[in-house]
């Protein structure tokens, strides 16, 4: 059984996509000394079946730029939207997902300043973190606290900055207001419900799976069932204002995409009457960071945010919750993790880390979607792997 489970691990770290495996062929007969390193790589859209670690080129330098050996990245439901294709304009696969990782500063690019060789820092990245160096721009790029672990860095930087921004930037939270958190449990969910804290007299209601209530009770002043009816009893407490925050958790179904999920779960939503709005003054609005970064160019705005967060860290006002690390070789069972909503917390890919032998042999699954998966899915009794809980 141990002999089946180390192979059935090694062929789960080595088992590449037929274009990427020709993709790496054709570096190394191009140069035998062509530098090279491990990602996580998604070959198409799709299950988890599109994901494989390989090795890949590094990333050169450009100018403006600073060469980041990761330690850890940030795992997103976001990451699950990009996997499957449910996003606008997605790159052209194969691409190495990820928008958030931690490291060591290994090179900055000539005539770039804030940075220098050793530095401890964490970055957004719009694409490509998932791997063990990454090339970004030095302005999504921050100096992390002395008393910050690269584990809690990947798990502050986008969780942290969404959190802040749409509580004081879009819906200008201040004291004696209510906040509604759906997926409370998640990582953004509890830096919502921190960051409320913050406030004097803030009440936060909390919407979670009753298996996370007892490790998130003390975050909100309320908490509900998330298959209960709990408007009703939310509507009973009340303050004058109330502000929602829903992740991209509810969009995601299905392992693959399927327009029937995505339909049903944008049927599920509540529809919005303008008219209805301007007569109850009440206001509905979107964020997305990423699009903030990396399409309007508000990297000042981000960056001054960033920086009250990291004053509230220092005065230990706020902490990033880690559910568990994962090594890369993991990231399928990691995803399943976030998906089936098993998270307290945020996933961390840790990109130093052994891989966890397989616990029991593959199967097939199919997914909710009907079709059928080259791996399993579903409810994982089938494979699994015990993941580092942090």
């Amino acid at each position: 059984m141990a002999k089946e489970g180390a192979d059935m691990m090694e062929e789960t770290e080595f088992m590449i996509d037929k274009n990427v495996g020709k993709e790496t062929e054709n570096v190394e007969s191009s140069g035998g000394d062509a530098k090279e390193m491990r990602a996580v790589i998604l070959a198409g859209f799709g299950g988890l079946n599109k994901l494989r670690v390989t090795k890949k080129p590094m990333p050169e330098l450009q100018g403006g730029e600073v060469k980041i050996r990761v330690k850890a990245c940030g795992l997103n439901f976001l990451d699950l939207m990009v996997r499957q294709g449910n996003i606008d304009n997605p790159p052209k696969p194969p691409l190495v997902p990820g928008f958030e990782c931690s490291g060591i500063v290994e090179s900055v690019a000539e005539n770039t300043t804030g940075f220098e060789i050793g530095d401890r820092v964490m970055a957004f990245v719009n694409y490509n973190a998932w791997a063990e160096v990454v090339c970004t721009p030095v302005d999504f790029v921050y100096k992390m606290p002395d008393e910050m672990t690269f584990v809690e860095a990947a798990a502050f930087s986008l969780n942290f900055v969404a959190a802040y921004m749409m509580l004081f930037e879009v819906a200008n939270l201040r004291e004696g207001m209510s906040v509604l958190v759906h997926s409370a449990g998640g990582g953004v969910g509890q830096a919502v419900a921190q960051l409320c804290s913050t406030v004097p007299n803030v009440t936060v209601f909390g919407i979670a799976s009753c298996f996370k209530h007892a490790a998130i009770r003390d975050s909100v002043t309320h908490l509900f069932d998330r298959n209960a009816d709990y408007m009703q009893e939310i509507k009973k407490s009340l303050n004058p204002f109330l502000c929602v925050f829903s992740g991209a958790s509810n969009m995601v179904t299905g392992e693959t995409k399927s327009f029937f999920s995505f339909a049903k779960s944008w049927w599920q939503v509540e529809k919005v009457n303008p008219i209805k709005l301007y007569e109850e003054n009440k206001v509905i609005a979107g964020f997305s960071l990423l699009n903030l970064l990396f399409k309007h160019g508000k990297c000042s705005l981000v960056k001054s945010v960033m920086d009250k967060l990291l004053c509230l860290y220092d005065q230990k006002k706020v902490k990033p919750v880690v559910d568990s690390l994962w090594a890369l070789e993991e990231v399928k069972e990691a995803m399943q993790r976030i998906h089936d909503r098993g998270n307290i917390g945020k996933l961390i890919l840790d990109v130093e880390k052994t891989p966890t032998p397989l616990m029991a042999s593959d199967s097939t699954e199919t997914s909710e979607a009907g079709e059928e998966e080259e791996e399993p899915e579903g409810d994982n009794d089938s494979k699994e792997r015990m993941p580092f809980i942090h």
